[in-house]
């Protein structure tokens, strides 16, 4: 596995868990000056692309994968961790790990294999 490798996170949250969302995405915003987090998203609090409910995102390379899925793991907020690799609808089916109750996404949305928008964009969010 290339530790560089692009990967993100995609942090869900409801109405009710909005606060716990909003002071795990700041300590991602504090640590990226330490730790290897490239993007840290804004809120969003709706469904947007495949995601069904709100939700923001981080980037990261593979190699704080462990560490960023404790982080979240902590909060016992749900989130989906992906790589970005050619087929974004692998990326977020097959590839993805899930922390917590899996959510049915909107796969129709995805990009075909081959065509995956979102490894241009990494660093900037997508949304």
């Amino acid at each position: 596995m290339n530790d560089n490798a692009p990967w993100h996170a995609h942090i869900y949250y409801d109405a009710g868990e909005r606060d716990a969302a909003e002071a795990l995405r700041a300590r991602f915003e504090n640590i990226a000056a330490d730790a290897p987090i490239l993007f840290v998203g804004g809120m969003v609090d709706r469904p947007v692309g495949p995601h069904p409910i709100s939700q923001f995102e981080i980037h990261f390379p593979a190699s704080a994968r462990a560490a960023v899925a404790e982080e979240i793991g902590k909060t016992g907020l749900r989130a989906l961790i992906h790589p970005l690799t050619d087929d974004d609808l692998a990326d977020h089916t097959t590839l993805a790990h899930w922390i917590g109750e899996p959510l049915d996404l909107d796969v129709s949305v995805l990009d075909p294999p081959g065509m995956n928008q979102g490894m241009a964009r990494f660093g900037k969010s997508d949304f």
